[in-house]
């Protein structure tokens, strides 16, 4: 697998319940996949993952892109985020997609998508991000 930025950060307690991998990247066009663990405890009443679970992961596939893109030098907070849910999403592996569509001085924006293992669409979203140097977002997260 290609080396990223992502190699030399720690994972986050979010990422993890999550159960977030990088399995491939492109780093010159901003773009990543990420693959999560769709776990039972995530389902709603009706066994299906519940949607802001889904947003979960699509807001953690989008912030990598920059990541990745950037060699680590930009961090996201996000902003705005439009989520659409496409199709009921079964425990299991889900896979996310995303990618940088603009990326300005302060502000990026991504677009996202998870499927289920069998490439069923799942969710789309996108996503307006403010721009931090990862020194600085990383310092003002241990305050």
């Amino acid at each position: 697998m290609i080396a990223t930025a992502l190699d030399r950060l720690a994972a986050p307690p979010s990422s993890k319940l999550l159960g977030w991998h990088l399995l491939d990247a492109r780093p010159k066009q901003g773009w990543v996949r990420i693959g999560f663990d769709g776990k039972r405890e995530f389902c709603n009443p009706a066994g299906f993952i519940q949607g802001g679970i889904l947003s979960a992961m699509l807001d953690d596939t989008m912030g990598p892109a920059v990541f990745v893109m950037t060699e680590g030098k930009l961090y996201t907070a996000t902003v705005t985020m439009t989520v659409n849910v496409l199709a009921p999403a079964r425990p299991g592996p889900v896979v996310g997609e995303a990618d940088v569509t603009l990326r300005g001085k302060t502000i990026a924006f991504m677009a996202g998508r998870l499927m289920a293992e069998d490439g069923t669409m799942l969710a789309t979203a996108t996503t307006s991000a403010r721009l931090i140097e990862t020194a600085k977002a990383i310092r003002q997260g241990a305050a």
